[in-house]
């Protein structure tokens, strides 16, 4: 690619694994990516134990506001990452389409929250690679 590629990440709500997963893209793609997020259902704010647990990783995700999904950004996107939970995605021709199944932090657990936070840490690393985007240290 010969520009920043640009990540969504859509999940319903728009409050915990898209959050967490575009907070991790953010980190660690040091400005080599651009990251948008998004949800069918916006909720009202961030789910504040993806917070906690992101902070814990030294990410800050306090900032972040649910988003309305648009097609605007799906069109744009190079790679559309849905949280398995169903979403209904527009489908643009050439486009990297995933759907990471993923458990839904809400309501969980800080432990269980954690372990969806691991699972996304290891699955945005892979998904830079893939898009040739080096990891930040």
């Amino acid at each position: 690619m010969t520009h920043a590629p640009l990540i969504l990440f859509v999940c319903v709500h728009n409050a915990g694994r898209s959050q967490m997963a575009a907070g991790f893209a953010r980190a660690l793609g040091g400005g080599r990516v651009e990251v948008r997020s998004g949800g069918s259902e916006p909720g009202e704010r961030i789910n504040p134990a993806a917070v906690e647990v992101m902070a814990e990783k030294g990410i800050d995700i306090t900032a972040a506001v649910p988003q309305l999904l648009r097609t605007e950004d799906v069109r744009e996107a190079d790679a559309v990452i849905t949280m398995g939970c169903g979403d209904a995605c527009p489908i643009f021709p050439g486009k990297r389409y995933e759907d990471w199944d993923l458990r839904d932090p809400a309501g969980q657990s800080a432990d269980v929250v954690r372990e969806v936070r691991d699972d996304i840490e290891v699955r945005v690393r892979g998904l830079l690679a893939d898009l040739g985007v080096p990891v930040a240290a």
